[in-house]
């Protein structure tokens, strides 16, 4: 079976961007201490971290990055596919 690299490249990317997306929402919102304080309770881990405030900046450069990061690793991997079963 064939795997179009470009389309699973743009399935990954969007995905992990996508995901990204919701984290931006969620700081944004001030919900993302308490969703990473329950995250850390829930697997018993003692760390203090403190969220910082939304910052557009970042929240750009996160979306492209990743989305581009997500894009690669999509890609790159329909080509092992397809590589692997020839």
């Amino acid at each position: 079976m064939y795997a179009n690299p470009k389309k699973i490249g743009l399935v990954f990317g969007a995905m992990v961007g996508g995901l990204h997306v919701v984290w931006s929402i969620l700081v944004f919102t001030g919900l993302a201490q308490a969703l990473y304080d329950f995250i850390l309770w829930a697997h018993m881990i003692h760390l203090n971290v403190v969220i910082g405030p939304f910052d557009a900046t970042a929240f750009i450069t996160l979306i492209i990055v990743t989305s581009i990061v997500g894009y690669i690793v999509g890609y790159v991997g329909a080509m092992v596919w397809n590589k692997v079963h020839k």
